[in-house]
Protein backbone atom coordinates (compact mmCIF):
# COMPACT_ATOMS: atom_id res chain seq x y z
CA UNK A 1 0.00 0.00 0.00
CA UNK A 2 1.42 3.41 -1.07
CA UNK A 3 1.86 6.38 1.32
CA UNK A 4 3.63 8.15 -1.85
CA UNK A 5 3.01 12.13 -2.14
CA UNK A 6 0.75 13.10 -4.93
CA UNK A 7 2.66 15.22 -7.56
CA UNK A 8 -0.50 17.72 -7.16
CA UNK A 9 0.75 18.41 -3.48
CA UNK A 10 1.45 21.72 -3.02
CA UNK A 11 -0.29 22.70 -6.12
CA UNK A 12 -3.17 25.45 -6.19
CA UNK A 13 -6.64 23.44 -5.52
CA UNK A 14 -7.78 24.94 -8.66
CA UNK A 15 -5.49 22.14 -10.01
CA UNK A 16 -8.36 19.62 -9.91
CA UNK A 17 -11.94 19.89 -10.17
CA UNK A 18 -13.48 22.05 -7.24
CA UNK A 19 -16.78 20.37 -5.41
CA UNK A 20 -20.14 21.07 -7.11
CA UNK A 21 -21.96 23.38 -4.15
CA UNK A 22 -25.17 22.67 -5.97
CA UNK A 23 -25.47 19.43 -6.40
CA UNK A 24 -23.28 18.30 -2.68
CA UNK A 25 -26.53 20.42 -1.39
CA UNK A 26 -29.00 18.41 -3.20
CA UNK A 27 -27.64 15.29 -2.86
CA UNK A 28 -27.85 15.83 1.22
CA UNK A 29 -31.76 16.33 0.87
CA UNK A 30 -32.08 13.79 -1.66
CA UNK A 31 -30.16 10.77 -1.08
CA UNK A 32 -31.12 8.47 1.81
CA UNK A 33 -28.68 6.30 3.65
CA UNK A 34 -29.17 2.31 3.50
CA UNK A 35 -28.91 1.23 7.30
CA UNK A 36 -27.89 -2.07 6.02
CA UNK A 37 -24.71 -0.86 4.00
CA UNK A 38 -22.09 -0.01 7.18
CA UNK A 39 -20.57 2.68 5.82
CA UNK A 40 -24.21 5.09 5.36
CA UNK A 41 -25.33 4.73 8.98
CA UNK A 42 -24.35 7.28 11.64
CA UNK A 43 -21.23 6.43 13.46
CA UNK A 44 -19.15 8.91 15.96
CA UNK A 45 -15.70 8.88 15.04
CA UNK A 46 -12.60 10.49 17.36
CA UNK A 47 -15.00 13.47 16.81
CA UNK A 48 -18.67 13.33 15.95
CA UNK A 49 -20.45 11.67 12.75
CA UNK A 50 -18.58 12.87 9.74
CA UNK A 51 -18.86 11.83 5.74
CA UNK A 52 -20.38 13.20 2.37
CA UNK A 53 -23.45 13.82 0.73
CA UNK A 54 -22.22 11.81 -2.25
CA UNK A 55 -21.64 8.61 -0.44
CA UNK A 56 -25.05 9.05 1.63
CA UNK A 57 -23.08 8.82 4.54
CA UNK A 58 -23.80 12.58 6.06
CA UNK A 59 -27.92 13.40 4.39
CA UNK A 60 -30.37 14.95 5.72
CA UNK A 61 -31.85 11.26 7.51
CA UNK A 62 -28.35 11.32 9.67
CA UNK A 63 -28.92 14.91 10.59
CA UNK A 64 -32.27 14.58 11.85
CA UNK A 65 -31.83 11.14 13.42
CA UNK A 66 -29.03 12.54 15.66
CA UNK A 67 -30.93 15.61 16.52
CA UNK A 68 -33.74 13.90 17.73
CA UNK A 69 -31.11 10.98 19.85
CA UNK A 70 -29.49 14.38 21.33
CA UNK A 71 -33.03 15.48 22.39
CA UNK A 72 -33.81 12.20 23.83
CA UNK A 73 -30.52 11.91 25.44
CA UNK A 74 -30.90 15.72 27.18
CA UNK A 75 -34.11 14.69 28.14
CA UNK A 76 -32.58 10.97 29.94
CA UNK A 77 -29.73 13.07 31.54
CA UNK A 78 -31.89 15.62 33.14
CA UNK A 79 -30.08 18.44 30.61
CA UNK A 80 -32.63 21.47 30.47
CA UNK A 81 -30.46 24.51 30.04
CA UNK A 82 -30.09 25.93 26.39
CA UNK A 83 -28.28 24.01 23.59
CA UNK A 84 -25.58 26.60 21.52
CA UNK A 85 -25.45 25.52 17.84
CA UNK A 86 -22.89 26.67 15.83
CA UNK A 87 -21.28 25.67 12.39
CA UNK A 88 -18.45 25.88 10.17
CA UNK A 89 -18.10 27.56 6.67
CA UNK A 90 -18.19 23.77 4.90
CA UNK A 91 -21.14 23.78 2.37
CA UNK A 92 -23.45 20.94 4.53
CA UNK A 93 -22.96 22.72 7.35
CA UNK A 94 -25.50 25.06 6.95
CA UNK A 95 -28.43 22.99 5.77
CA UNK A 96 -27.48 20.66 8.42
CA UNK A 97 -27.67 23.46 11.04
CA UNK A 98 -31.34 24.10 9.86
CA UNK A 99 -32.07 20.27 10.17
CA UNK A 100 -31.24 20.23 13.52
CA UNK A 101 -32.72 23.11 14.35
CA UNK A 102 -36.35 22.01 13.00
CA UNK A 103 -35.89 19.42 15.05
CA UNK A 104 -34.58 20.42 18.53
CA UNK A 105 -37.43 22.97 18.72
CA UNK A 106 -40.13 20.27 17.66
CA UNK A 107 -38.67 19.03 20.63
CA UNK A 108 -38.55 22.16 22.43
CA UNK A 109 -35.14 22.33 22.83
CA UNK A 110 -34.16 25.88 24.20
CA UNK A 111 -31.39 26.79 21.51
CA UNK A 112 -28.93 29.57 21.48
CA UNK A 113 -27.22 30.32 17.42
CA UNK A 114 -25.31 32.98 16.60
CA UNK A 115 -26.15 36.66 16.29
CA UNK A 116 -26.77 37.50 12.39
CA UNK A 117 -26.06 33.86 10.90
CA UNK A 118 -22.46 34.07 11.98
CA UNK A 119 -20.14 31.41 11.92
CA UNK A 120 -18.76 29.50 15.10
CA UNK A 121 -15.77 28.16 15.97
CA UNK A 122 -15.29 25.03 17.86
CA UNK A 123 -13.40 26.71 20.73
CA UNK A 124 -16.27 29.34 20.74
CA UNK A 125 -19.02 26.79 21.70
CA UNK A 126 -17.02 25.19 24.39
CA UNK A 127 -16.31 28.58 25.83
CA UNK A 128 -20.01 29.34 25.86
CA UNK A 129 -21.33 26.03 27.72
CA UNK A 130 -18.99 26.45 30.35
CA UNK A 131 -19.25 30.37 31.17
CA UNK A 132 -23.18 29.54 31.01
CA UNK A 133 -22.07 26.45 33.65
CA UNK A 134 -19.97 28.27 35.71
CA UNK A 135 -21.41 28.10 39.19
CA UNK A 136 -24.81 26.07 38.28
CA UNK A 137 -26.21 23.12 39.22
CA UNK A 138 -29.00 22.97 37.52
CA UNK A 139 -30.17 24.52 33.92
CA UNK A 140 -26.45 23.21 32.50
CA UNK A 141 -25.93 23.76 28.63
CA UNK A 142 -24.16 21.60 26.35
CA UNK A 143 -23.74 22.08 22.22
CA UNK A 144 -23.69 20.81 19.22
CA UNK A 145 -20.84 22.10 16.64
CA UNK A 146 -21.86 21.11 12.63
CA UNK A 147 -18.26 20.76 11.09
CA UNK A 148 -16.14 18.00 10.21
CA UNK A 149 -13.32 19.77 10.98
CA UNK A 150 -10.42 20.15 8.31
CA UNK A 151 -11.64 17.86 6.19
CA UNK A 152 -12.08 18.25 2.43
CA UNK A 153 -15.00 20.73 0.78
CA UNK A 154 -17.35 17.53 0.00
CA UNK A 155 -17.67 16.46 3.92
CA UNK A 156 -20.23 17.32 6.44
CA UNK A 157 -19.65 16.91 10.33
CA UNK A 158 -22.43 16.92 13.53
CA UNK A 159 -20.80 16.67 16.60
CA UNK A 160 -22.31 16.63 20.51
CA UNK A 161 -20.52 18.55 23.54
CA UNK A 162 -22.20 17.75 26.89
CA UNK A 163 -22.17 20.30 30.11
CA UNK A 164 -18.62 19.29 30.40
CA UNK A 165 -17.65 21.90 27.03
CA UNK A 166 -15.59 18.85 25.58
CA UNK A 167 -16.20 16.02 22.88
CA UNK A 168 -18.91 13.38 24.50
CA UNK A 169 -16.92 10.13 25.54
CA UNK A 170 -17.63 7.31 23.93
CA UNK A 171 -20.73 6.15 26.60
CA UNK A 172 -22.82 9.25 25.48
CA UNK A 173 -21.90 8.86 21.63
CA UNK A 174 -22.45 4.82 21.80
CA UNK A 175 -25.89 5.85 22.96
CA UNK A 176 -26.60 8.90 20.58
CA UNK A 177 -25.40 6.81 17.43
CA UNK A 178 -27.61 3.52 19.02
CA UNK A 179 -30.80 5.56 18.84
CA UNK A 180 -30.04 7.28 16.00
CA UNK A 181 -29.45 4.17 13.45
CA UNK A 182 -32.32 2.59 14.81
CA UNK A 183 -34.51 5.95 13.53
CA UNK A 184 -33.43 5.51 10.64
CA UNK A 185 -34.10 2.24 10.52
CA UNK A 186 -37.74 3.00 11.27
CA UNK A 187 -38.07 5.66 8.64
CA UNK A 188 -37.43 8.54 10.80
CA UNK A 189 -40.76 7.55 12.42
CA UNK A 190 -39.89 8.51 15.87
CA UNK A 191 -38.68 12.34 14.45
CA UNK A 192 -40.49 15.40 15.87
CA UNK A 193 -39.49 18.11 13.48
CA UNK A 194 -41.55 21.52 12.37
CA UNK A 195 -40.11 23.45 9.27
CA UNK A 196 -37.59 25.67 9.71
CA UNK A 197 -39.12 28.81 9.71
CA UNK A 198 -41.53 27.83 12.74
CA UNK A 199 -37.75 26.74 14.33
CA UNK A 200 -36.31 29.81 13.46
CA UNK A 201 -39.40 32.28 15.27
CA UNK A 202 -40.07 30.16 17.80
CA UNK A 203 -39.62 31.51 21.42
CA UNK A 204 -37.22 28.64 22.33
CA UNK A 205 -34.69 29.53 19.20
CA UNK A 206 -32.74 32.99 20.66
CA UNK A 207 -29.27 34.43 19.25
CA UNK A 208 -25.82 34.16 21.27
CA UNK A 209 -22.58 36.64 20.99
CA UNK A 210 -20.69 33.95 20.75
CA UNK A 211 -17.49 36.38 19.04
CA UNK A 212 -17.87 39.40 21.57
CA UNK A 213 -18.29 36.79 24.80
CA UNK A 214 -15.12 35.09 23.32
CA UNK A 215 -12.86 37.45 22.16
CA UNK A 216 -13.49 39.86 25.20
CA UNK A 217 -12.91 37.15 27.25
CA UNK A 218 -9.15 36.75 25.86
CA UNK A 219 -7.02 38.46 27.85
CA UNK A 220 -7.95 35.95 30.70
CA UNK A 221 -6.04 33.52 28.75
CA UNK A 222 -3.38 35.97 26.63
CA UNK A 223 -0.73 38.42 27.59
CA UNK A 224 -2.01 40.85 25.40
CA UNK A 225 0.23 43.69 26.75
CA UNK A 226 3.44 41.62 26.09
CA UNK A 227 2.58 41.05 22.58
CA UNK A 228 1.46 44.44 22.30
CA UNK A 229 4.96 46.21 23.72
CA UNK A 230 7.16 44.10 21.60
CA UNK A 231 5.39 45.58 18.52
CA UNK A 232 5.49 42.24 16.64
CA UNK A 233 4.68 41.91 12.65
CA UNK A 234 1.70 39.13 12.93
CA UNK A 235 0.00 37.38 10.36
CA UNK A 236 -3.56 35.35 9.83
CA UNK A 237 -4.56 33.08 7.53
CA UNK A 238 -8.22 31.82 8.72
CA UNK A 239 -8.53 29.45 5.54
CA UNK A 240 -12.21 31.17 4.90
CA UNK A 241 -13.17 29.03 8.61
CA UNK A 242 -15.20 29.72 10.86
CA UNK A 243 -12.96 32.01 12.88
CA UNK A 244 -13.11 34.10 9.77
CA UNK A 245 -14.75 37.63 11.32
CA UNK A 246 -12.83 36.80 14.94
CA UNK A 247 -9.37 37.82 13.88
CA UNK A 248 -10.14 41.40 13.21
CA UNK A 249 -12.04 41.67 16.04
CA UNK A 250 -9.49 40.51 18.04
CA UNK A 251 -6.56 42.97 16.71
CA UNK A 252 -8.96 45.73 17.15
CA UNK A 253 -10.63 44.59 20.73
CA UNK A 254 -6.70 44.05 22.11
CA UNK A 255 -4.84 46.33 19.99
CA UNK A 256 -2.09 43.80 18.48
CA UNK A 257 -0.45 44.70 14.63
CA UNK A 258 -2.58 41.46 13.11
CA UNK A 259 -2.92 41.38 9.41
CA UNK A 260 -5.88 39.17 8.23
CA UNK A 261 -4.57 37.71 4.51
CA UNK A 262 -8.29 37.42 3.24
CA UNK A 263 -11.63 37.35 5.29
CA UNK A 264 -12.83 35.24 1.89
CA UNK A 265 -15.59 32.44 2.27
CA UNK A 266 -15.81 30.09 -0.46
CA UNK A 267 -17.07 26.62 -0.20
CA UNK A 268 -15.30 25.60 -2.98
CA UNK A 269 -11.86 26.43 -0.67
CA UNK A 270 -10.57 27.30 -4.39
CA UNK A 271 -7.63 29.50 -2.55
CA UNK A 272 -5.96 26.77 -1.23
CA UNK A 273 -3.19 24.65 -2.26
CA UNK A 274 -3.63 20.73 -2.81
CA UNK A 275 -2.98 18.50 0.41
CA UNK A 276 -0.44 15.73 0.60
CA UNK A 277 -2.75 13.25 -1.65
CA UNK A 278 -4.09 15.98 -3.78
CA UNK A 279 -7.14 16.25 -2.17
CA UNK A 280 -8.58 20.13 -0.87
CA UNK A 281 -8.01 19.69 2.55
CA UNK A 282 -8.05 22.39 5.42
CA UNK A 283 -5.44 21.13 7.51
CA UNK A 284 -3.17 23.74 9.43
CA UNK A 285 -0.26 21.91 9.92
CA UNK A 286 0.19 20.47 6.28
CA UNK A 287 3.60 22.07 4.72
CA UNK A 288 1.53 21.16 1.18
CA UNK A 289 -1.61 22.59 2.31
CA UNK A 290 -0.60 25.83 3.77
CA UNK A 291 1.70 27.02 0.99
CA UNK A 292 -0.65 30.40 1.27
CA UNK A 293 0.76 30.89 5.17
CA UNK A 294 4.36 29.27 4.18
CA UNK A 295 4.37 32.27 1.51
CA UNK A 296 4.10 34.78 4.91
CA UNK A 297 7.44 33.79 6.69
CA UNK A 298 9.68 36.86 5.65
CA UNK A 299 7.53 39.22 5.77
CA UNK A 300 6.29 38.71 9.49
CA UNK A 301 7.47 37.36 13.41
CA UNK A 302 4.97 34.71 13.53
CA UNK A 303 2.13 33.85 11.20
CA UNK A 304 -0.66 31.17 12.05
CA UNK A 305 -3.63 29.49 10.79
CA UNK A 306 -6.55 27.51 11.63
CA UNK A 307 -8.49 25.11 10.15
CA UNK A 308 -11.93 25.29 9.11
CA UNK A 309 -13.98 25.05 12.69
CA UNK A 310 -10.49 26.48 14.45
CA UNK A 311 -9.68 23.92 16.46
CA UNK A 312 -6.52 23.24 15.20
CA UNK A 313 -3.45 25.17 14.56
CA UNK A 314 -0.79 26.03 12.08
CA UNK A 315 2.77 28.22 12.81
CA UNK A 316 5.24 29.87 10.73
CA UNK A 317 8.49 31.05 12.50
CA UNK A 318 10.78 33.01 10.38
CA UNK A 319 13.44 31.10 11.66
CA UNK A 320 11.87 27.70 10.68
CA UNK A 321 8.62 27.97 8.60
CA UNK A 322 5.51 25.86 9.20
CA UNK A 323 6.50 24.09 12.47
CA UNK A 324 5.59 20.28 13.05
CA UNK A 325 2.82 20.12 15.67
CA UNK A 326 4.58 17.88 18.04
CA UNK A 327 7.42 20.86 18.02
CA UNK A 328 4.91 23.65 19.02
CA UNK A 329 3.09 21.16 21.50
CA UNK A 330 6.84 21.09 23.18
CA UNK A 331 7.61 24.69 23.00
CA UNK A 332 4.39 25.49 24.56
CA UNK A 333 4.30 22.91 27.53
CA UNK A 334 7.57 24.07 28.14
CA UNK A 335 6.80 27.91 27.45
CA UNK A 336 3.33 28.15 30.08
CA UNK A 337 4.46 25.83 32.57
CA UNK A 338 7.08 28.39 33.34
CA UNK A 339 4.74 31.40 33.23
CA UNK A 340 1.24 30.72 34.50
CA UNK A 341 1.58 31.17 38.28
CA UNK A 342 -1.58 30.76 38.97
CA UNK A 343 -1.81 26.76 37.72
CA UNK A 344 -1.63 24.17 39.95
CA UNK A 345 1.46 22.75 41.77
CA UNK A 346 0.36 19.62 40.97
CA UNK A 347 -1.47 20.13 36.81
CA UNK A 348 -0.10 17.87 34.53
CA UNK A 349 0.73 17.87 30.99
CA UNK A 350 -2.17 15.92 28.69
CA UNK A 351 -0.27 14.43 25.62
CA UNK A 352 -1.99 11.49 23.57
CA UNK A 353 0.22 8.44 22.69
CA UNK A 354 0.91 9.60 19.36
CA UNK A 355 2.73 12.31 20.78
CA UNK A 356 6.48 13.33 20.41
CA UNK A 357 8.80 12.08 23.37
CA UNK A 358 10.01 15.59 23.48
CA UNK A 359 7.07 16.17 25.22
CA UNK A 360 8.10 14.01 28.24
CA UNK A 361 11.78 15.27 28.22
CA UNK A 362 10.42 18.70 28.40
CA UNK A 363 7.93 17.68 31.30
CA UNK A 364 10.54 15.58 33.45
CA UNK A 365 12.60 18.92 33.51
CA UNK A 366 9.85 20.98 34.54
CA UNK A 367 9.06 18.74 37.62
CA UNK A 368 5.20 18.10 35.84
CA UNK A 369 3.82 14.32 35.37
CA UNK A 370 2.53 13.22 32.01
CA UNK A 371 -1.22 12.25 31.41
CA UNK A 372 -0.67 9.68 28.24
CA UNK A 373 -4.02 9.32 26.76
CA UNK A 374 -5.28 7.97 23.33
CA UNK A 375 -6.33 9.57 20.34
CA UNK A 376 -8.87 11.54 21.13
CA UNK A 377 -9.54 15.20 22.98
CA UNK A 378 -11.96 13.80 24.96
CA UNK A 379 -9.57 12.19 27.03
CA UNK A 380 -8.17 15.49 28.52
CA UNK A 381 -11.86 17.14 29.39
CA UNK A 382 -12.29 16.31 32.92
CA UNK A 383 -8.70 17.53 33.97
CA UNK A 384 -9.14 20.55 32.12
CA UNK A 385 -12.56 21.04 33.59
CA UNK A 386 -11.23 20.36 37.35
CA UNK A 387 -7.20 21.86 36.50
CA UNK A 388 -5.34 18.95 37.03
CA UNK A 389 -4.38 19.24 33.57
CA UNK A 390 -2.66 22.48 32.17
CA UNK A 391 -2.59 21.39 29.24
CA UNK A 392 -3.94 19.05 26.70
CA UNK A 393 -2.68 18.68 23.24
CA UNK A 394 -2.65 15.89 20.02
CA UNK A 395 -0.15 15.28 17.67
CA UNK A 396 -2.64 16.76 14.94
CA UNK A 397 -2.29 20.32 15.92
CA UNK A 398 -4.89 20.37 18.38
CA UNK A 399 -4.32 21.60 21.53
CA UNK A 400 -6.27 23.61 25.01
CA UNK A 401 -4.85 24.91 28.14
CA UNK A 402 -6.02 26.80 31.31
CA UNK A 403 -6.89 30.34 31.69
CA UNK A 404 -4.18 32.24 33.22
CA UNK A 405 -5.52 32.05 36.98
CA UNK A 406 -5.70 28.18 36.57
CA UNK A 407 -9.49 27.86 35.58
CA UNK A 408 -10.80 25.99 32.16
CA UNK A 409 -10.54 27.98 29.14
CA UNK A 410 -12.25 25.63 26.55
CA UNK A 411 -12.17 22.02 26.92
CA UNK A 412 -12.81 21.03 23.60
CA UNK A 413 -9.31 21.88 20.95
CA UNK A 414 -8.26 25.62 20.78
CA UNK A 415 -6.42 26.71 17.47
CA UNK A 416 -7.14 30.49 17.94
CA UNK A 417 -5.80 29.92 21.42
CA UNK A 418 -2.37 27.99 20.56
CA UNK A 419 -1.93 30.89 17.50
CA UNK A 420 -1.91 33.68 19.91
CA UNK A 421 0.04 32.03 22.11
CA UNK A 422 3.10 32.07 19.80
CA UNK A 423 2.98 35.86 19.67
CA UNK A 424 3.45 36.12 24.08
CA UNK A 425 5.90 33.10 23.27
CA UNK A 426 7.87 35.40 20.66
CA UNK A 427 7.02 39.22 22.50
CA UNK A 428 8.40 37.48 26.33
CA UNK A 429 11.16 35.20 25.08
CA UNK A 430 12.83 37.26 22.27
CA UNK A 431 12.89 34.34 20.18
CA UNK A 432 10.34 33.04 17.91
CA UNK A 433 8.89 29.05 18.70
CA UNK A 434 10.89 27.53 16.06
CA UNK A 435 13.93 29.28 17.99
CA UNK A 436 12.61 28.27 21.18
CA UNK A 437 12.49 24.34 19.77
CA UNK A 438 16.19 24.08 18.70
CA UNK A 439 16.95 25.35 22.21
CA UNK A 440 15.06 22.36 23.68
CA UNK A 441 16.52 19.76 21.18
CA UNK A 442 20.17 21.61 22.48
CA UNK A 443 19.42 21.16 25.98
CA UNK A 444 17.41 17.67 25.77
CA UNK A 445 18.59 16.12 22.78
CA UNK A 446 16.87 15.55 19.58
CA UNK A 447 13.92 13.77 17.95
CA UNK A 448 13.12 13.13 14.58
CA UNK A 449 9.60 12.48 14.16
CA UNK A 450 7.79 11.35 10.58
CA UNK A 451 4.26 9.95 10.00
CA UNK A 452 2.76 7.91 6.89
CA UNK A 453 -0.31 8.21 5.74
CA UNK A 454 -2.37 5.46 3.79
CA UNK A 455 -5.84 4.85 2.02
CA UNK A 456 -7.44 2.19 4.21
CA UNK A 457 -10.84 0.78 3.69
CA UNK A 458 -13.11 0.33 6.57
CA UNK A 459 -12.67 -2.36 7.00
CA UNK A 460 -9.23 -2.34 6.90
CA UNK A 461 -9.12 -0.10 9.46
CA UNK A 462 -11.09 -1.90 11.79
CA UNK A 463 -8.52 -4.55 11.56
CA UNK A 464 -6.10 -2.40 12.35
CA UNK A 465 -8.05 -1.06 15.28
CA UNK A 466 -7.84 -4.65 16.53
CA UNK A 467 -4.68 -5.50 16.64
CA UNK A 468 -2.68 -7.28 20.23
CA UNK A 469 0.21 -6.98 21.45
CA UNK A 470 0.67 -10.43 20.84
CA UNK A 471 0.42 -10.34 16.82
CA UNK A 472 3.41 -8.25 17.19
CA UNK A 473 6.67 -11.15 17.07
CA UNK A 474 9.60 -8.84 16.08
CA UNK A 475 11.92 -9.06 18.92
CA UNK A 476 13.23 -6.01 17.30
CA UNK A 477 12.90 -2.44 15.81
CA UNK A 478 15.30 -1.27 13.03
CA UNK A 479 18.18 -2.89 14.72
CA UNK A 480 17.13 -2.25 18.73
CA UNK A 481 15.32 -4.66 21.39
CA UNK A 482 11.31 -4.16 21.41
CA UNK A 483 11.27 -2.81 25.19
CA UNK A 484 7.41 -2.62 25.44
CA UNK A 485 3.62 -3.39 23.24
CA UNK A 486 1.12 -1.39 24.19
CA UNK A 487 -2.32 -2.03 23.02
CA UNK A 488 -4.10 0.40 25.95
CA UNK A 489 -2.59 4.06 27.05
CA UNK A 490 -0.97 4.71 30.42
CA UNK A 491 -2.57 7.16 31.75
CA UNK A 492 -6.11 5.44 31.96
CA UNK A 493 -5.58 1.92 30.76
CA UNK A 494 -8.39 2.97 27.72
CA UNK A 495 -7.47 0.83 24.43
CA UNK A 496 -5.34 3.05 21.74
CA UNK A 497 -7.36 1.71 18.68
CA UNK A 498 -4.24 0.59 17.31
CA UNK A 499 -0.54 -0.68 18.42
CA UNK A 500 2.64 1.15 20.45
CA UNK A 501 6.05 -0.34 19.84
CA UNK A 502 8.25 1.23 21.54
CA UNK A 503 12.26 0.53 21.75
CA UNK A 504 15.15 1.78 23.34
CA UNK A 505 15.83 4.65 20.69
CA UNK A 506 12.47 5.04 18.79
CA UNK A 507 8.65 3.97 18.58
CA UNK A 508 6.23 3.65 15.86
CA UNK A 509 2.36 3.48 16.47
CA UNK A 510 0.00 2.80 13.98
CA UNK A 511 -3.69 3.22 13.87
CA UNK A 512 -6.65 3.93 11.74
CA UNK A 513 -8.32 7.65 11.20
CA UNK A 514 -11.31 8.11 13.30
CA UNK A 515 -12.45 10.60 10.21
CA UNK A 516 -11.27 9.54 7.04
CA UNK A 517 -10.96 6.33 4.80
CA UNK A 518 -6.85 5.96 5.78
CA UNK A 519 -4.51 5.04 8.30
CA UNK A 520 -1.69 6.47 10.03
CA UNK A 521 1.95 5.14 11.51
CA UNK A 522 3.55 8.07 13.44
CA UNK A 523 7.42 7.01 14.64
CA UNK A 524 9.85 8.74 16.19
CA UNK A 525 13.86 8.25 16.35
CA UNK A 526 16.48 9.60 19.11
CA UNK A 527 19.35 8.90 17.02
CA UNK A 528 19.26 10.26 13.00
CA UNK A 529 16.80 10.45 10.30
CA UNK A 530 17.78 7.27 8.62
CA UNK A 531 16.85 5.20 11.47
CA UNK A 532 13.67 6.94 11.21
CA UNK A 533 13.53 6.35 7.79
CA UNK A 534 13.75 1.96 8.83
CA UNK A 535 11.22 2.23 11.73
CA UNK A 536 8.86 3.83 9.15
CA UNK A 537 9.72 0.95 6.66
CA UNK A 538 9.56 -1.95 9.36
CA UNK A 539 6.10 -0.56 10.64
CA UNK A 540 4.49 -0.42 7.23
CA UNK A 541 5.60 -4.00 5.93
CA UNK A 542 3.90 -4.88 9.89
CA UNK A 543 0.58 -2.74 8.94
CA UNK A 544 0.00 -3.92 5.89
CA UNK A 545 0.49 -7.46 6.70
CA UNK A 546 -2.14 -7.04 9.18
CA UNK A 547 -4.91 -5.38 7.28
CA UNK A 548 -4.42 -7.53 3.90
CA UNK A 549 -6.67 -10.00 6.00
Amino acid sequence: MSAAKSPLAGMPAASVPLVDVERLVAAYYDERPDPAIAAQRVAFGTSGHRGSSFSASFNEAHVLAISQAIADHRAAAGIDGPLFLGIDTHALSRPAMDSALEVLAANGVEVRIAAGGEYTPTPALSHAILAWNRGRAGGLADGIVVTPSHNPPEDGGFKYNPPNGGPADTGVTGAIQQRANALIGDGLRGVKRVPIERARAASTTREHDFLGAYVDDLGALIDFDAIRSAGLRLAVDPLGGAGVHYWPRIAERWRIALDVVSELVDPTFAFMSLDWDGRVRMDPSSPPAMQRLLGLRERYDVAFACDTDHDRHGIVARSVGLMPANHYLAVMIDYLFRTREGWRADAAVGKTIVCSAMIDRVSARLGRRVHEVPVGFKWFVEGLCDGSLGFGGEESAGASFLRRDGGAWSTDKDGIAPALLSAEITARSGRDPGQCYARLEQELGAVYTDRVDAPATKEQKARLAKLAPGEVTAKTLAGSPIVRVLDRAPANDASIGGIKVVAGDGWFAARPSGTEDIYKIYAESFRDAAHIGQILAEAQQLVDRTIAG
